[in-house]
């Protein structure tokens, strides 16, 4: 492996260890090297916190080697005042005489801002090392300020026949989850769920399995729950409009006495539905959602061709009739086997 690549993949190990927590910033790696030697790591701290460049510099122990070292960073640094400093500024602060970035950063406030700005100063520049890797490391933050839209997860289980869920007469009215997958895939989407900044559902699946839709199987954040309730049927009484998480009901028609937690958006729901949830969660900084159901919320999504990747779970259950699942044509990536389940991964062409 080149040196370079070396350095830069090990920044985008480190990334990772901020991923949840560092919405609506994105989770950046970087190392800082002297004389063929890592003599600093780090990664982006939770939203308000430092970023990666700052953590990584405060982590040199003798900074006097600063001045003859390389910095390594998965993302442009930042040029502007946000709730922190502007990285660009501490790396010229400390004399790091080159940076090596794997990508530029899109956002308005940036986008080549910092490279122009090292430059300036006297800094040598590397950019474009990894940078797929780097890509796909922020898909979600790169998503977000390229097509300005969240980075979209579409996610939900069949049955072996293909249907989502069960004909109503097998609930016997009763608002709990019918599960098809197993217990362990449960727990893994409940991984996923802190990862990701949103979750999303419509308003039959609230109503016909009341989900509290937080991380209750695995530790991390609580992520921002969506709810489309189209006439507003959702009982107050229900999980997802608790105090417990940040809520957001998108409805087409506001309530006359809305409920205090709880942020509402008013659409069109007769026409292009997907694209303005798109355009609601983009205004509130939400860089990534997995929808969860149901089948006419995920076929939306799909058939205006806004989704990025699709988690399928196929349990071994049958029911013989039911709802169908949605249709989706994409690039399989994996099909993997959980106990009794099969997880397919899809991504967008």
């Amino acid at each position: 492996m080149k040196i370079h690549e070396k350095y830069i993949s090990r920044c985008i190990q480190l990334a990772k260890n901020g991923l949840g927590s560092t919405f609506p910033n994105p989770m950046v790696g970087s190392v800082i090297v002297h004389d063929q030697k890592i003599i600093g790591e780090g990664y982006t701290s939770p939203y308000g916190g430092a970023h990666a460049e700052v953590n990584a510099i405060n982590s040199v122990q003798d900074s006097t080697l600063l001045t003859k070292a390389t910095l390594y960073v998965t993302l442009e640094p930042c040029s502007h005042q946000g709730k922190t400093p502007p990285c660009a500024d501490l790396i010229i602060k400390h004399k790091i005489p080159r940076v090596v970035i794997g990508v530029l950063d899109p956002h308005e406030k940036v986008a080549g801002e910092g490279v122009l700005k090292l430059k300036a100063a006297g800094c040598e520049v590397i950019v474009g090392i990894m940078d797929q890797e780097c890509r796909e490391h922020h898909k979600r933050f790169l998503t977000f300020h390229t097509k300005l839209r969240p980075y979209i997860i579409l996610k939900w289980a069949q049955t072996s026949d293909g249907f989502i869920a069960p004909l109503d007469t097998k609930r016997e009215g009763n608002p709990e989850p019918f599960w098809i997958s197993n217990p362990y895939s449960q727990q893994l989407v409940h991984q996923w769920r802190s990862q990701e900044q949103a979750i999303m559902v419509g308003t039959n699946t609230v109503l016909a399995d009341n989900p509290k839709l937080n991380v209750r199987r695995w530790k991390g954040k609580n992520p921002t729950r969506i709810v489309l309730d189209r006439e507003l049927k959702i009982p107050n009484h229900f999980h997802v409009m608790d105090a417990g998480v940040k809520t957001i009901v998108i409805t087409g028609n506001l309530p006359q006495e809305p409920l205090a937690d709880i942020t509402y958006e008013k659409i069109d729901f007769t026409n292009n539905l997907a694209q303005q949830v798109c355009t609601i969660l983009h205004k509130h900084q939400i860089l990534s959602v997995i929808i969860e159901g149901g089948a006419k919320t995920l076929q939306s999504f799909i058939e205006e061709d806004l989704w990025d990747e699709a988690r399928i779970f196929t349990g071994q259950t049958q029911f013989g009739a039911g709802l169908k699942s949605p249709l989706i044509v994409g690039n399989v990536i994996e099909n993997k086997p959980l106990l009794t389940d099969t997880l397919t991964l899809i991504r967008h062409d």
